[in-house]
């Protein structure tokens, strides 16, 4: 076997690959052997098949599996070899005419390869990188604090309706003989989009009768067939007004911020006053932030290392081709709107890889555990559960450590981790103190 490789320029390159019949004739000899100990011919024992048979019925769809396993070997052994950074797979070289394997060997393919351009991104102490840290202040405290009343609140019964009251009621459709009559009909004006239906409901008290119009209320379809329990293709009968006899309120009443409170959000006597909660609700937050800061720091660090890297030039044509065959459901708009944004996804990786080599970053499987248990502990801390034991969280951890589909995310997730805290020590950070509204601003950009 023959292997050359010309670079067209420093992104394109050409792989020749020239297959002698001793590269594949003993692999198609001992199968098409095993072929006819298993072939199953009528008028012939298993096994006494004769071998001219079994070359002419298998004969050539064996031989072309046997050269392009051996391509295939070769040509991914030749680039680990020689260090070339190739970009997806090898596509065959265009206008090349099919090898007819009805001839006798050599037989030659060419494949186009897509070639990484050539990056050289270094930093160190003079490479002066933001990082924000956001101030953990009474307001963000307080409104935790609340975040945790309202999750162990609860609803209590009232005599007249206020804002974001629920109401249940009787309603009855007004002019029609065989109208809509329900009861413990559901109803929260605050969320009526209508103002002067929404009006109607002000001031109300248990008992009251409240004529309104549901169709102007809700100008959804959806909604309004669920709450006249009709389908929405019926809605067209039903446009006029209704008659709606409060029967009970209720009232959505937050937790007070006491001792039970303290042992629901962080067990029990691990508080034992609201100073102390309102310094552990500032732990949790400030923890919470600095995986903000964190992240913003790792996407200035991007733009800092694009920046450095340059406009490179890219194999454009080639890596078209390879979208397309590995998209061959989405046509060529697809590549066309996708490529640029594939591109600048691309350039990150290829840095992100130079950097962790640079600092020998490496991960380990515990690694990637502990960031699927973060990634289950930050789910968990959505719904306000932020004393869910450790147990809980290995096994839920785990549970998604089984999806191949997530493993990967963990793994990146890991190596984002590592690679923040390695190049926060390398660069000189420009340390600011910000507000949560101010990051978010400069998270919006």
């Amino acid at each position: 076997m023959n292997i050359t490789f010309e670079n067209a320029d420093k992104v394109n390159g050409l792989m020749t690959i020239t297959v002698e019949e001793n590269d594949f004739k003993e692999n198609v000899e001992k199968t098409l052997k095993d072929y006819r100990k298993k072939a199953n011919v009528p008028g012939f024992r298993p096994g006494q098949v004769p071998m001219g048979m079994i070359k002419r019925m298998y004969g050539n769809a064996v031989k072309m599996d046997a050269i392009n396993r051996v391509v295939g070997q070769e040509m991914y052994k030749y680039v680990q070899e020689n260090k070339i950074q190739m970009l997806g797979e090898p596509l065959p070289h265009e206008g090349n005419e099919a090898v007819d394997i009805e001839q006798p060997a050599p037989y030659t393919f060419q494949f186009d390869l897509a070639v990484a351009p050539e990056i050289n991104v270094k930093l160190s102490g003079h490479d002066k990188i933001d990082y924000l840290t956001i101030d953990v202040d009474d307001k963000l405290i307080d409104q935790q604090v609340r975040m945790y009343a309202s999750r162990a609140g609860q609803y209590q019964k009232a005599d007249d309706y206020q804002d974001n009251d629920m109401l249940k009621g009787d309603l009855r459709e007004l002019d029609k003989e065989d109208g809509i009559v329900l009861s413990e009909a559901v109803v929260m004006p605050t969320y009526i989009k209508d103002e002067d239906q929404k009006k109607l409901f002000e001031g109300s008290k248990l008992g009251d009768i409240i004529t309104f119009n549901p169709r102007k209320a809700y100008q959804s379809d959806a909604e309004l067939a669920s709450f006249l329990k009709v389908d929405k293709a019926d809605l067209g009968f039903h446009t006029g007004d209704f008659t709606y006899q409060i029967t009970e309120i209720s009232r959505f009443v937050p937790a007070e911020v006491n001792q039970e409170l303290f042992d629901q959000v962080y067990g029990k006597d691990a508080v034992k006053d609201e100073k102390e909660f309102r310094e552990r609700v500032a732990e949790e937050i400030k923890a919470q932030l600095q995986q903000n800061s964190d992240w913003k720091f790792l996407q200035d660090l991007r733009a800092h290392c694009e920046k450095k890297a340059g406009k490179l030039e890219w194999p454009d044509a080639l890596l078209k081709r390879i979208m397309k065959q590995n998209n061959q459901d989405k046509g060529d708009d697809y590549v066309e709107k996708n490529y640029e944004g594939s591109i600048k996804e691309l350039t990150w990786h290829l840095i992100k890889e130079q950097l962790v080599a640079a600092h020998k970053i490496k991960i380990n499987d515990d690694e990637v555990k502990a960031a699927a248990r973060e990634a289950a502990r930050a789910q968990f801390a959505q719904y306000g559960m932020s004393n869910v034991p450790d147990e809980y969280l290995d096994n839920y951890a785990q549970d998604m450590l089984k999806k191949e589909e997530n493993v990967q995310g963990f793994v990146d997730r890991a190596i984002d981790q590592k690679l923040i805290e390695a190049y926060k020590q390398v660069v000189k950070l420009n340390e600011k103190t910000v507000s949560l509204d101010e990051f978010n601003k400069l998270m919006a950009e």
